[in-house]
């Protein structure tokens, strides 16, 4: 199967966009925070661009026909489909990839987008479930 094209990428516009507002708190911030600031910071991207979003939305994890008691916490829900997870550590790791699908297996989302805030530049990546 041939790679898709950049003109198929899923939710294109969308995210070209979040990155963008990203790549501003990262030039602004720069590395070194924790986590929870930029979030704080992303929120007042998000609200000045008029862009939807939920922030610490809450899922259920099944398992067989039981609701477990614990809750998956999402960063921010973009736009009611886009799930954002962001991270403030050295670099992006296949955990965090995988923390990602995992989280958008119990949200029914297509997308998300891990971005990293810790390292010299901005590193962020699509993930799709």
């Amino acid at each position: 199967m041939p790679a898709p094209q950049l003109r198929d990428l899923l939710y294109k516009r969308e995210i070209f966009q979040l990155v963008g507002l990203c790549m501003e708190i990262h030039r602004v911030l720069g590395k070194g925070y924790d986590e929870i600031i930029y979030k704080d910071a992303l929120v007042v991207e998000l609200t000045n661009a008029g862009i939807p979003f939920s922030r610490e939305k809450n899922y259920e994890i099944r398992y067989k026909e039981t609701t477990l008691p614990h809750f998956y916490y999402a960063d921010f829900v973009l736009w009611g489909k886009i799930l954002f997870e962001g991270k403030a550590v050295e670099t992006l790791t296949g955990a965090h990839r995988k923390q990602v699908l995992n989280y958008l297996a119990a949200s029914k989302l297509r997308l998300g987008l891990l971005v990293n805030f810790g390292s010299d530049s901005l590193e962020w990546k699509r993930v799709i479930l």
